[in-house]
C-alpha cells in the first residue's frame, strides 16, 4: 500500500506506506507481514510514569508538532499511526519506559519542521519488516498486551522477533469511537 491517504476527523490522514509482504491465519488468528522503508519521525520519550498515564499527553505533543506548533510554524497535515515502542517485562507488564513517535508526512521527509519543543526530536530509523495484528476499539496498556499475547501465541515461541520490544499503533487517537489498533512485532532480520 503506497501513498495511502484516508478521512479522519482532520481531513485526510497519511498512512505510513509499506509492502505487505504476506497475509496469514494461524488457529483463527489473522497478521500480516509488512515491509516499511526507512524513513524520518518525530519521536517523544518518557520514563517513571505507565503506558495509561503518559501515551494521550505524548500523542498530543506530536500532533500538535505535525500540525503547526513547529519553528517554521508549518501544518504538515496530519500521517497515522501513532507508534508506540514498548518494552515489557517478563511478565508481559510495560516497563515505564516508552517512545511515542509519528512518522513525518512524506513531503516533508527531506526537511523536516524543526520542533519548538525541547522534548520531540527528529530521528531517522531504519527500514524494518513486522508481523501485524489489527483489532479495533479504545486500547490501553491492557488491551495492547492482550493482543501482543495472542500475536505471541499464534507465531509460536520459535518464530524470528524481537522479544525485549514491540510497537502498539493507533490510527485514531482521537476518535471516540470505531478506532483501529495494531500491535507489530519486529521481525528478526536472517
Amino acid at each position: 500500500m503506497f501513498g495511502m491517504f484516508k478521512n479522519s476527523l482532520f481531513g485526510n490522514t497519511e498512512e505510513t506506506e509499506y509492502k505487505l509482504l504476506s497475509s496469514e491465519t494461524k488457529d483463527g488468528v489473522s497478521f500480516e507481514v509488512r515491509r516499511y522503508d526507512a524513513a524520518k519521525f518525530a519521536a517523544v520519550s518518557s520514563e517513571g510514569r505507565t503506558f495509561d498515564q503518559v501515551t494521550g499527553e505524548l500523542t498530543r505533543k506530536l500532533l500538535m508538532y505535525i500540525g503547526g506548533s513547529n519553528e517554521q510554524g508549518e501544518a504538515m497535515g496530519t500521517a497515522a499511526p501513532i507508534i508506540v515502542t514498548v518494552y515489557p517485562r517478563n511478565d508481559g507488564v510495560f516497563s515505564r519506559r516508552l517512545v511515542v513517535a509519528i512518522r513525518i508526512p512524506t513531503s516533508y521527509q527531506q526537511e523536516p519542521p524543526t520542533p519548538t519543543d525541547s522534548a520531540i526530536r527528529i530521528e531517522e530509523r531504519p527500514g524494518m519488516t513486522v508481523y501485524a495484528l489489527q483489532f479495533g476499539g479504545f486500547a490501553g496498556e491492557s488491551e495492547y498486551r492482550a493482543e501482543a499475547l495472542r500475536l505471541t501465541r499464534t507465531l509460536g515461541e520459535t518464530a524470528p522477533f524481537q522479544r525485549k520490544q514491540y510497537f502498539c499503533c493507533s490510527y485514531d487517537p482521537l476518535r471516540p469511537y470505531g478506532r483501529r489498533n495494531e500491535v507489530w512485532f519486529l521481525q528478526e532480520e536472517p
